[in-house]
């Protein structure tokens, strides 16, 4: 087993939170994703953060091209390695 992991970049919080959810239901992943609140150097401010959901594959079997455009329905990405 490896120790891949995929973080796609979303726009807030309600975002990352329907990635997570749907990413079980589309992809069938084993963990459940974690949230990861980002925020942009500089501000302090709640609304100027990103964040993440960081889904562990451990098996390698995740399509980054898919993940992608899956972030993309929430107008985020998959940030490369």
């Amino acid at each position: 087993m490896s120790d891949v992991r995929h973080v796609l970049v979303l726009p807030d919080r309600d975002a990352a939170e329907e990635a997570a959810e749907a990413l079980g239901e589309r992809f069938g992943v084993d963990q459940e994703p974690q949230l990861v609140r980002d925020a942009l150097a500089g501000e302090d401010d709640a609304e100027d953060a990103q964040w993440l959901v960081v889904v562990h594959d451990e098996h390698e079997r995740l399509d980054p091209a898919e993940l992608d455009a899956f972030a993309g329905e929430w107008d985020g990405w998959r940030e490369e390695p």
